[in-house]
């Protein structure tokens, strides 16, 4: 009887050591939002492939099931809100459009912050911590990775000389520090959203409109504009986002694993966003063109006036129009994002 007793828990045993194995190698399943197809050769070339390809590239087992946000019928400006219910997991988290759930993303890329790739990636790593610590305490969602679409710049349908000569001009823009940048030099912003800027331009319900030279490329902005602009009001700054409850069902060497990939993915976005920046303004034009389509727009050169214009708005437009949004709803936003990102711009 002893022994037929020690058999059955041997058994017992062996089955439990058994499932545990096949738990532990068993394949985690994520649901992905990515960005809209529009919106071109970073989401195709990049994004996309690293996460249907994430498990067999990273060996973590972990499936990932990426759908562009464009192909779900979800606004891209309820990303967090989807987050924190669980109908997904990870987003490639639109900022921007997200600013108005969280207002503490705008302080990333207030208009006027990032004349550049290298200023851009030093405020967003003097930022980050903050940010992260914000979507976590208020929709459960930890940053995993930022990276830049690229400088935001403008293309109109009607001539243009210079930044100025927007004043009674309807402009598409995608976030309010923007809406209210355009606003302060006689624009009248017009919020749409990319999938439908091309139309509007199209049928003259706006006269210009805000996006990255790539994006606009891709999505033929140019055959319904007729003049570009090339200053860079915004870096389009977004991210790569979890939500705290799946990250927490990973074990410390699959988070560490992952973070590394999203780490590597967002380090190749910097560099490719860059290329990718400067051939679209020359593709816009009708110059050198390899990755996208060749167009007639008309270059306006960027003068000094415009430089200082932009430049000008970041301490007298931009960040006092988020300060006043930010302390609202998190307090003490803005005197952590002078503490953080002031000596990077050179704001006390």
């Amino acid at each position: 009887m002893a022994k037929k007793y020690s058999r059955i828990l041997l058994t017992a045993a062996l089955a439990v050591g058994l499932c545990s194995g096949a738990s532990a190698a068993e394949t985690i399943k994520f649901r992905v939002i990515g960005q809209p197809l529009a919106t071109g050769l970073i989401q195709a070339k990049k994004e996309q492939p690293f996460f249907e390809n994430f498990k067999e590239n990273t060996g973590l087992p972990i499936e990932m099931d990426y759908k562009p946000i464009d192909t779900l019928g979800i606004k891209d400006t309820e990303e967090l809100r989807v987050l924190k219910s669980g109908l997904f997991e990870l987003a490639s988290l639109r900022f921007p459009q997200n600013a108005r759930d969280e207002p503490t993303l705008l302080g990333f890329d207030l208009v006027g912050l990032n004349p550049d790739y290298a200023t851009a990636r030093k405020v967003v790593d003097a930022f980050y911590d903050q940010a992260d610590q914000r979507l976590q305490k208020q929709f459960g969602v930890k940053l995993l990775g930022v990276f830049p679409f690229g400088p935001q710049v403008l293309f109109c349908n009607k001539p243009i000389s210079k930044l100025a000569d927007i004043k009674g001009l309807k402009v598409r823009v995608y976030d309010q520090n923007l809406a209210k940048f355009i606003d302060s030099i006689g624009g009248t912003p017009v919020p749409i959203s990319f999938a439908d800027t091309h139309q509007s331009l199209s049928l003259g319900v706006v006269d210009c409109a805000i996006t990255g030279p790539s994006s606009a490329n891709s999505s033929g902005w140019p055959e319904v504009a007729t003049h570009q602009l090339p200053i860079g009001f915004q870096m389009a700054i977004n991210g790569y986002s979890i939500s705290v409850k799946a990250w927490n069902k990973l074990s410390a060497e699959q988070q560490a694993g992952l973070q590394k990939a999203v780490t590597a993915l967002t380090d190749d976005i910097w560099v490719y966003s860059e290329v990718l920046f400067k051939d679209a303004i020359s593709c816009n034009v009708g110059g050198a063109c390899e990755t996208g389509k060749k167009f007639n727009l008309v270059n306006v050169p960027v003068s000094d006036a415009d430089k200082a214009l932009l430049k000008e708005a970041l301490t007298k437009v931009s960040l006092p129009t988020w300060a006043e949004v930010c302390d609202k709803v998190n307090k003490g936003c803005v005197d952590n994002w002078k503490a953080t990102v002031g000596p990077v711009v050179g704001i006390k």
